[in-house]
C-alpha cells in the first residue's frame, strides 16, 4: 500500500511533466553535490530543471503519458532534466557540462515525442541556436529577391547608359 507521501510525490512529478517538450535521463554517480548544483544552475539558464528521481515513483508518473518510452531506462541512480522550451538550449547546456564533468552519463532523451540516444542529443547540441537558424532562413528567403533587384538595377543602369550615349551622339551630330 503506497503511503500518502509517495502518492503526493507521484502526483507532483506528473504535474511537472505535463507539457514537457524535452526530457533527458542521466546517471549522476560520482558527481559531488557542488557539481550537481553547478549543473542545476547551468540548466536553469537554459530554462530547464534537474531533479533526482526515485525510479519506481518516476515509472508511475510517466505511465500513460507521452514520456512512457522512458520507463524501461529508469534504472540505477537517475537524474531527470526537463524543459518546456527550446530543446537545443537544453542539449547545449548538458553537453557543456558533460565536457567538464564526464562522470555525468546521459542515458536517453525525449524530444517532441521522439526518443533520442546520446549521440543524437550530441548532434542536436551542435545545432545553431533558434535565433541563428531563423536568421539563416530569412537570409535564404531574401537572397533570390536581392538577386532580382540587383539584376533589374543593372538592366536599368545599362538602359540609362545607352540612352545617354544616344543623346550625346545626337548632340554631336546636330540632329
Amino acid at each position: 500500500m503506497p503511503t500518502q507521501a509517495k502518492v503526493e510525490a507521484v502526483e507532483s512529478l506528473k504535474a511537472r511533466l505535463s507539457g514537457v517538450k524535452t526530457a533527458v535521463l542521466t546517471e549522476y554517480r560520482g558527481l559531488t553535490v557542488q557539481q550537481l548544483s553547478d549543473l542545476r544552475r547551468q540548466l536553469r539558464s537554459a530554462a530547464a530543471e534537474y531533479t533526482v528521481v526515485k525510479n519506481r515513483l518516476a515509472k508511475r508518473a510517466v505511465q500513460g503519458s507521452p514520456l512512457e518510452g522512458l520507463r524501461s531506462h529508469l534504472k540505477g541512480p537517475t537524474g531527470l532534466v526537463i524543459s518546456k522550451q527550446d530543446p537545443v538550449a537544453l542539449a547545449k547546456a548538458l553537453q557543456a557540462f558533460v565536457k567538464t564533468n564526464p562522470l555525468l552519463q546521459i542515458k536517453l532523451g525525449y524530444v517532441d515525442g521522439r526518443l533520442l540516444q546520446p549521440p543524437e542529443l550530441r548532434v542536436m547540441a551542435d545545432l545553431p541556436s533558434r535565433g541563428v537558424l531563423l536568421g539563416q532562413v530569412v537570409g535564404a528567403l531574401q537572397a533570390p529577391i536581392a538577386h532580382v533587384v540587383h539584376s533589374l538595377d543593372g538592366m536599368l543602369r545599362s538602359l540609362v547608359s545607352v540612352l545617354d550615349q544616344v543623346r550625346a551622339k545626337r548632340e554631336t551630330t546636330g540632329s
